[in-house]
């Protein structure tokens, strides 16, 4: 994205290379509009959700190490590890919004965030029908594994290499931008699935004996945690809508270029989603009994 001298604002040095490997624009001799966002993302924002995710960090190994929920610590912290680095990249942006490294970072690190959120999920749910109530759910819950979980290394293989391909190129490449869309096209295809099948299942639990006649002595434990379960994973489908519609018409695009949309359906979206994975965390359910566990004799006293 090299800059011709005859569209050069006046005061710009000639021949100046505006975005991509070697670009040497500066906030002292660019006005910031020629970058590719067209603005300083901001530093206290940023700053912030980089601390939000250092604590999401933190309090996950904590509850991850307490409970043994191995699996679901490791995609939290991966998660974590990947937004702090895009966050600490929009933090070198700030100061120099041309800074080709940190946008190559930034982008691929945010983008591919939820990613790990989602295998988090899929993967709580499958432990979940395994622990209140297989018998109920239409598929065997290794299925998730196999099906979700491999989907969501695909969009990740997709979404990051994009990312990488589009910013190396110094965004002369559509194909870099259309492999990131199809790993959030692919992303949100499998979310949508994915909420059907968790919607039945949860239609088909709380109407069961198995929870009004077992969970159901909990109170309101269960309920709170597939509650939180599925905000999360409404946020997070709601954000990958958002960025579908953001990088449509690729680095050029309009939405691309207005901040306050990028904080609120980027940054507000999944760091809610990670805090109610917290309060959802599959440790304050599991380290209960088994609902199902309640044999049929148990089952029908409880009835009468």
């Amino acid at each position: 994205m090299a800059t011709s001298p005859t569209h050069l604002p006046p005061g710009v040095p000639p021949y100046v290379k505006v975005f991509g490997p070697g670009a040497n624009c500066t906030l002292e001799i660019c006005p910031v509009e020629m970058s590719v966002y067209g603005y300083r993302p901001s530093l206290a924002v940023n700053s912030t959700f980089l601390a939000l995710y250092v604590l999401s960090a933190a309090v996950h190994l904590y509850l991850g190490i307490r409970w043994k929920t191995w699996f679901f610590m490791g995609a939290m912290l991966l998660g974590a590890t990947s937004a702090v680095l895009g966050y600490a990249g929009r933090i070198v942006m700030y100061y120099n919004p041309f800074k080709f490294v940190a946008f190559m970072i930034q982008i691929i690190c945010v983008t591919s965030v939820p990613v790990y959120y989602t295998a988090a999920i899929y993967v709580t749910l499958a432990a979940s029908i395994k622990y209140f109530a297989p018998s109920l759910s239409r598929f065997r819950p290794n299925l998730i594994y196999w099906v979700f979980i491999s989907s969501d290394l695909v969009c990740l293989v997709l979404q990051a290499a994009g990312g990488a391909l589009s910013t190396s190129t110094a965004g002369a490449s559509q194909t870099g931008v259309d492999m990131a869309l199809v790993g959030l096209s692919l992303q949100v295809l499998c979310m949508v699935v994915f909420c059907a099948l968790f919607g039945d299942y949860l239609y088909r639990y709380f109407r069961s004996d198995i929870y009004r006649f077992g969970a159901a002595k909990l109170g309101a434990r269960p309920k709170l945690f597939f509650a939180f379960l599925a905000l999360a994973i409404v946020l997070i489908l709601a954000r990958c809508a958002y960025r579908l519609a953001e990088l449509h018409n690729g680095y050029r695009g309009g939405l691309i270029r207005d901040e306050g949309l990028f904080i609120g359906l980027e940054g507000v979206m999944v760091i809610c989603a990670v805090f109610c994975l917290t309060i959802g965390h599959p440790g304050f359910v599991f380290k209960s009994k088994p609902k199902e566990s309640t044999s049929s004799s148990e089952l029908e006293n409880l009835k009468h």
